[in-house]
């Protein structure tokens, strides 16, 4: 049995205070949220800290509300409670999908927003318990100096596996994070770093506060494709979030597609855009937009599923999400 150590567990009731407990333990502290990736990577003993500070009890950073110019999520929403809003399935139903295929309905009921948006990047080699990792030798991400993935590699490249991060990009949507400096507003397209070991643009005495996603414009489509071994709990070995604003008459004045699970960042797919601007979804559009896509996505053997056979589903992902968004 996998034990956890020993740590002491705060409960603020505010943001500041959660954020001068990260200051006063400050290399020795972890925020947790629902605790669902965290707990059983301290169980591997990924992470050791003295102390935790729980944001479950900060009212500020939980909800739901809407105004002329969008949506505010609060971080520490439950990946279930976004799922089930009507009012974020009826106008960002992409981002809805996402949340609800994240692991099972346990893990979403405890899950939080700000957490898969923050989500650890995983590895075949990362995601293992300390006895295995000592067996094999350590690597870049974890006390060691190699990577198992790509030999004689400098930089760690384990996966983004967050699906709710992906399905946010496309619906440019923007992050408070707030730490001892105060505020700041960060668009989640500039959030992530291609460093596996620590893939996001933040710093370990800050918070993620709440999620800003402006409202979709008329005439915008969306759709998120998940590929994974079983449709129930697994981490995604692909995922797929695509945007698309029609013109008035029905052809396409701009298409936004990411990618993860493919390498240590979502990845923002170019030339897409350019391939169907000004024209209809047709079945040739269709094929030009999915083989660049295919073109572009070299999946990383990172996670335990053959690399060139993720490769060959990015394009059928790209049909599929298509299709829905014509539909």
């Amino acid at each position: 049995m996998l034990r956890l150590h020993s740590y002491e567990y705060h409960r603020p009731s505010t943001v500041d205070e959660a954020i001068a407990l990260l200051a006063e333990h400050a290399g020795d502290v972890m925020p947790i949220a629902g605790g669902t990736d965290l707990v059983p990577n301290m169980k591997h003993r990924l992470f050791t800290p003295g102390h935790l500070v729980s944001l479950r009890g900060i009212r500020a950073m939980q909800g739901i509300a809407e105004d002329d110019a969008g949506f505010r999520i609060g971080a520490a929403t439950t990946l279930n409670a976004v799922a089930r809003n009507p009012v974020v399935r009826e106008s960002l139903p992409s981002l809805a999908r996402a949340c609800e295929l994240v692991s099972g309905p346990q893990l979403r009921r405890m899950g939080t927003i700000g957490g898969n948006v923050c989500l650890d990047t995983r590895c075949t080699y990362y995601n293992q318990t300390l006895f295995w990792r000592k067996a094999l030798g350590y690597c870049l991400k974890k006390d060691g100096d190699a990577c198992h993935v790509v030999k004689g590699g400098t930089r760690c490249v384990a996966a983004h596996s967050a699906d709710g991060a992906t399905a946010l990009l496309p619906l440019e949507a923007e992050l408070t994070i707030m730490g001892p400096a105060g505020e700041r507003t960060v668009p989640i397209s500039a959030f992530f770093t291609s460093d596996g070991v620590w893939n996001r643009r933040m710093g370990p005495g800050e918070l993620l506060i709440s999620i800003q996603v402006p409202r979709p414009r008329i005439g915008t489509r969306h759709s998120f494709q998940k590929l994974r071994a079983r449709d129930s709990i697994d981490f995604p070995m692909l995922n797929l979030a695509v945007r698309v604003d029609f013109t008035e008459d029905g052809t396409v004045a701009d298409l936004q597609m990411v990618a993860s699970a493919i390498g240590s960042y979502p990845r923002k797919l170019g030339k897409v855009g350019t391939l169907a601007f000004g024209s209809r979804l047709t079945d040739s559009v269709v094929e030009d937009v999915a083989q660049e896509a295919f073109r572009q996505c070299h999946p990383l053997d990172s996670i335990p599923v053959d690399a060139e056979w993720r490769r060959a589903m990015v394009p059928v992902l790209v049909r599929r999400a298509l299709a829905e968004i014509t539909a």
